[in-house]
């Protein structure tokens, strides 16, 4: 499954209460697995890795790339697709949501944030190893017929692929559906699992860390982590989770999965096995946390893009997600992406263009373009009404001129009569002045020695945040209110860094 941060709503990670009997035990020894990476499934893969860079920030060129490189070949060699781990390209990605996927031709992939919420490199080696198992256990192929509904590249697609029918649509619109081989490989990276696959992943990942001579432990503690996280992202965005884990979207329980997960780990051996904190520490100080400035910041509300200049405001219990070609927003009220396209000074053929976009192959007739202007900046909207098979929703266009050359916009989703809802957010957008973007400023992870007097509170204090400051320094680190820091230990915490 990917551990992907996204807009799903519904639920939090687990694998419903599964219990650990006889015949799991059974379904843990019957896993087949591929055993080997087939001609096609490397061509597959060679294809699609461009894409999925370009989808989720590109690689990171940090000194932990080559880290995450190490451990993830290590990892995956246990399942035995290849015995080389040249074999394997595993990619750090310059990304700031809770992110990781595998797909056929030996590629693996985890996010810097990802990487960020882990305290050692046992849990690195399991999330990468649940990935790997999914390969292995050959889960993508048997959900193929999935990723004719599903885009990774447009938080509309996935609403809109259905509501105007197939062939394209809205969905082929807004994510290039099915293009080419490649971006079919790219979309199945990042759709959800079955119950029975999360199952079988988490058994292959725990027993690859025994073999690879791990803790077995690890993959439950880090599922923990990640509860923690989605719990926190809830609310910090005001009820809507900014970062659910799509892996965790289908199944209500998490602590049942934590405890699945460590029922798998007695079975292989129990406790024990290698954690490599110390090493995993040094390695992810000085990482990237957070959003990079280059491709915009989400702070609280706000998104503010320090090149481009620019910034807006979200509904009050809206979620956004930045990605690097658009920032998605979410709600119960309705769905929206802000982004760009190719501008030459005439508004009515940029909203004409921005429409055929989404429509793709479909037939919409949206209403009279309409003038105004928003904080001083001259912008142009109109909504078209589709019928969809949950009934009518609007489609609107809210586009704005920066210049004579550059344009930006918002598509926005809603029910039909209430595309109100978005009001706010497109009479927000301003420009940022010179001062503003020189004041926004990257956060990185610090890795600290805990000192005589230092505290859970003490440290949180220094976490470079204005709001949750406590529970963003325990969740990051692992811990509760009640936790003990003894001097000496190492725990992270954020800070801003120099731009």
């Amino acid at each position: 499954m990917s551990w992907k941060t996204g807009k799903t709503l519904a639920a939090a990670l687990a694998i419903g209460g599964i219990a650990f009997t006889g015949a799991a035990d059974a379904q843990l020894k019957a896993i087949k697995t591929q055993t080997n990476i087939s001609p096609a499934e490397r061509k597959q893969g060679d294809e699609a890795h461009p894409q999925l860079l370009q989808e989720f920030g590109g690689a990171y060129k940090g000194p932990q790339a080559a880290y995450v490189n190490r451990v993830g070949q290590n990892i995956a060699v246990q399942s035995g697709l290849s015995r080389s781990p040249s074999d394997f390209t595993v990619t750090l990605l310059n990304s700031p949501v809770n992110n990781a996927f595998a797909i056929p031709g030996g590629y693996i992939y985890v996010t810097r944030q990802l990487m960020a919420l882990m305290n050692d490199e046992a849990e690195l080696a399991g999330v990468l190893g649940h990935e790997v198992g999914h390969v292995a256990a050959q889960h993508s192929k048997k959900r193929q017929s999935a990723a004719t509904r599903n885009s990774i590249l447009g938080v509309l697609g996935a609403v809109l692929g259905s509501a105007i029918g197939d062939n394209g649509g809205l969905l082929g619109g807004l994510g290039g559906l099915l293009q080419n081989n490649s971006m079919r490989v790219a979309q199945l990276a990042t759709l959800g699992f079955s119950r029975s696959q999360e199952l079988q992943a988490d058994q292959l990942g725990v027993q690859y860390l025994h073999s690879a001579g791990y803790d077995p432990l690890a993959l439950s503690t880090m599922l923990a982590s990640l509860a923690n996280q989605t719990n926190l992202d809830a609310r910090l965005s005001g009820g809507d989770a900014r970062s659910l884990p799509e892996w965790a979207s289908t199944h209500p329980d998490p602590a049942s999965r934590v405890r699945n997960a460590q029922s798998l780990a007695n079975r292989v051996g129990g406790r024990g096995g290698n954690r490599n904190a110390d090493a995993f520490l040094a390695t992810v100080d000085g990482v990237l946390y957070g959003d990079d400035p280059a491709q915009g910041v989400v702070e609280g509300r706000d998104f503010l893009h320090p090149d481009l200049r620019l910034r807006f405001t979200v509904p009050n219990g809206y979620g956004m997600q930045n990605g690097t070609d658009a920032v998605s927003i979410s709600g119960n009220g309705g769905q929206a992406q802000f982004s760009t396209g190719p501008y030459s000074g005439d508004m009515n053929a940029y909203i004409s263009a921005v429409f055929r976009s989404v429509a793709g192959n479909a037939s919409i007739s949206p209403s009279a373009i309409q003038r105004t202007s928003v904080n001083g900046i001259p912008a142009s909207y109109s909504t078209a009404r589709v019928n969809s098979q949950s009934g009518q929703v609007d489609v609107t266009v809210f586009a704005y001129e920066f210049s004579r050359g550059q344009a930006f916009h918002f598509v926005a989703l809603t029910q039909a009569g209430r595309g109100s809802a978005f009001n706010s957010m497109f009479s927000s957008v301003r420009r940022l002045s010179t001062a503003e973007a020189a004041a926004i400023r990257p956060r990185r992870v610090d890795v600290v020695t805990v000192g005589r007097g230092d505290t859970v509170a003490s440290l949180a204090r220094r976490m470079a945040y204005s709001n949750y400051q406590a529970e963003r320094f325990q969740v990051l680190n692992r811990l509760t209110g009640s936790s003990r820091l003894t001097p000496g230990q190492k725990v992270k915490i954020v800070v801003y860094a120099n731009r």
